[in-house]
């Protein structure tokens, strides 16, 4: 980039207030309405420029407020077109946001639509999984801002539902993802539909050579403003690893939810399948608990997502592509069943808890075969995670072999018949839109109901895979604390040092 990127922190205190960006009283009422005065750094770093009119290029998480840094400036450049007509004609789209999911599509529809709340501007959503009718309906109605996942976008382009030969500003929301899910030539088909002056967005959470190459072929001169990643996790964010045998870690998160009572508590899980054996479990010790990913139906995910903002539910269990862009932060715990296979991930799995000055944990478990896993995430925070004890669990003993038991006297754990109560793959593909576009985001590489260890891994930068330089101070140890009534289940008198024999 010719311009020298804008660098901001994440967590630096504002210093100016919407009302001085000179927006219109109709939105600066819709935010005085959901009590918003100060912008977040990328809304105070962004907004001014694309009120200029500039292409930008913005590096930023999930949680940043990203959403509004685009959102308010296209409601307050298209106010000049605004008009209370009841005629299509006079409501074409001049706005276009593409977002990788169903689900960050409908939160950021949600946004836009309580933003221009006061103004005559119209604006939609569509995806996939859904009768492509009613949205036609609405289509054809006229709307000046539609967000859409490329897919169903496209479908309704063939079918000339839609027509964007007026769109004055296009946005790309989570790019990464949507280059991760393969939808490159879908952008490249819209893109080409579009008209050539234009103005561009992009947001996504890296800069990587992808993504700027991606930059380059539609941006202009863009403005690049980054949310500077130190990668260090907030500093109210308690951060605990427990080693234990591999088969022991659905036990152990049972265990860690019993004895913290924990409620709104949100579970990652490498793949699906590993999701819905963990809610399974949860359920049947008598835990309120779901599980979202991609073989859910569109439905079946709206539904769990409404029952645990209600509190109706406990425990979500959720892959990282399913839980991304879901509006669900300020949590007071996440827990990592599986450490991500991505370090970056950790630190946005556990980027969900400790805002705003609050307080929170991120436990994580992992058996022997994630060392090295915690070492990526521990070189990319730069530092070590405090290591922790569970009575009753002992962390395993390093043996792989498959009849790897505990020490003399000691018996082993029975495992839960998951031929009974363990969820099985369904064994139906996820729910796709034209392009291959899956379901929710469906999980990078992985197929459906593949129940191996390790689903094909992303690119990992090759800065992860210099040799790790340990902390000169080991790492301190918490002993975690668990009354009488936080038991497991079942009796534990076994120290579990690998799988047991079959």
């Amino acid at each position: 980039m010719p311009e020298t990127p804008i660098t901001i922190e994440a967590d630096s205190a504002p210093t100016v207030k919407f009302a001085d960006f000179g927006l219109a009283p109709e939105i600066l009422r819709a935010l005085t309405d959901q009590g918003y005065i100060h912008p977040t750094p990328i809304q105070a770093a962004a907004i001014p420029i694309v009120l200029q009119g500039r292409d930008v290029m913005g590096a930023a998480q999930t949680g940043t407020g990203k959403t509004a840094s685009f959102s308010l400036p296209i409601i307050q450049l298209l106010l000049a077109h605004a008009n209370p007509s009841m005629s299509p004609a006079r409501h074409p789209v001049r706005a276009l946001v593409l977002t990788p999911t169903r689900e960050l599509a409908v939160q950021v529809a949600e946004n836009v639509k309580a933003y221009a709340q006061h103004t005559p501007l119209r604006s939609t959503v569509v995806f996939g999984g859904m009768d492509m009718k009613g949205q036609t309906v609405i289509l054809k109605g006229g709307v000046e801002i539609v967000i859409a996942t490329p897919g169903r976008l496209l479908d309704h382009i063939e079918q000339k539902n839609v027509s964007l030969g007026q769109v004055q500003m296009l946005v790309m929301d989570e790019a990464d993802r949507m280059l991760d899910m393969g939808f490159l030539p879908d952008l490249q088909r819209i893109i080409n539909l579009l008209p050539k002056k234009r103005q561009n967005l992009m947001f996504s959470a890296t800069f990587s050579p992808e993504i700027k190459k991606l930059a380059n072929s539609f941006l202009t001169d863009p403005a690049t403003i980054e949310v500077a990643r130190s990668n260090a996790t907030a500093d109210k964010v308690t951060q605990i690893v427990y080693k234990v045998a591999d088969e022991a870690k659905r036990d152990v998160v049972e265990f860690l939810i019993r004895g913290r009572d924990l409620k709104q508590v949100l579970v990652f899980s490498n793949t699906k399948i590993g999701a819905s054996r963990l809610s399974r479990h949860l359920e049947q010790g008598g835990i309120k608990a779901t599980a979202i990913h991609g073989d859910k139906t569109q439905q079946e995910r709206m539904a769990a997502l409404d029952a645990f903002k209600k509190g109706e539910i406990d425990v979500l269990v959720a892959t990282d592509v399913a839980a991304r862009g879901l509006d669900i932060s300020d949590l007071p715990c996440v827990i990592n069943f599986d450490l991500p296979y991505n370090a970056e991930d950790y630190v946005h799995r556990i980027g969900r808890t400790g805002r705003a000055g609050a307080s929170g944990d991120a436990l994580s478990v992992f058996s022997d075969k994630d060392e090295r896993l915690l070492v990526d995430i521990e070189k990319l925070i730069k530092q070590t995670i405090t290591r922790g004890e569970l009575a009753g669990f002992v962390a395993s003993s390093g043996s792989s072999g498959s009849g790897a038991r505990g020490e003399a006297g000691g018996e082993r754990r029975p495992r839960r018949d998951e031929g009974a109560g363990g969820a099985r793959s369904s064994g139906r593909a996820p729910e796709r839109e034209r392009g291959g576009e899956r379901s929710f985001g469906a999980e990078r590489g992985a197929a459906s109901g593949r129940s191996g260890p390790y689903p094909r891994r992303e690119k990992v930068d090759p800065w992860f895979l210099t040799p790790y330089e340990p902390a000169k101070k080991s790492a301190p140890v918490a002993v975690e604390q668990v009354g009488a009534s936080a038991k497991p289940k079942q009796k534990i008198a076994v120290l579990l040092g690998g799988s047991p024999k079959q």
